[in-house]
């Protein structure tokens, strides 16, 4: 039970509920294998993440670009995908924060 959200302070802390956060296998001091996300997350949770992050894909221009050069570097198509629920994760825990709506009002220094 998520104690109504009370116990959920930050945004890493609710990509671990929700089963986005990536974790190592570690056995003492020895790696075992990739980075992976815990199958112990909420489920309903993270299917509204991923449709969420489906939706940004297809229409937040800056969320499609970096999916799309992710993918085009190599990465596995549902490690950006993951990659993507957690930076919607991080933007609505600062919108919260906040107490405001999303603006993007950066501009990157390249542009």
């Amino acid at each position: 039970s998520s104690n109504e959200f009370k116990d959920i302070t930050d945004p890493r802390k609710f990509a671990c509920y929700s089963g986005v956060a990536p974790f190592e296998h570690r056995s003492g001091s020895s790696v075992r294998g990739k980075s992976r996300v815990s199958s112990l997350g909420n489920k309903a949770v993270k299917s509204l993440l991923h449709l969420a992050a489906m939706a940004a894909i297809g229409c937040n221009e800056e969320l499609k670009d970096y999916y799309q050069r992710k993918v085009a570097e190599g990465k596995n198509k549902m490690l950006v995908l993951n990659a993507v629920r957690n930076k919607l994760i991080h933007r609505i825990f600062a919108c919260v924060n906040q107490n405001r709506k999303y603006e993007k009002i950066y501009q990157h220094a390249i542009a």
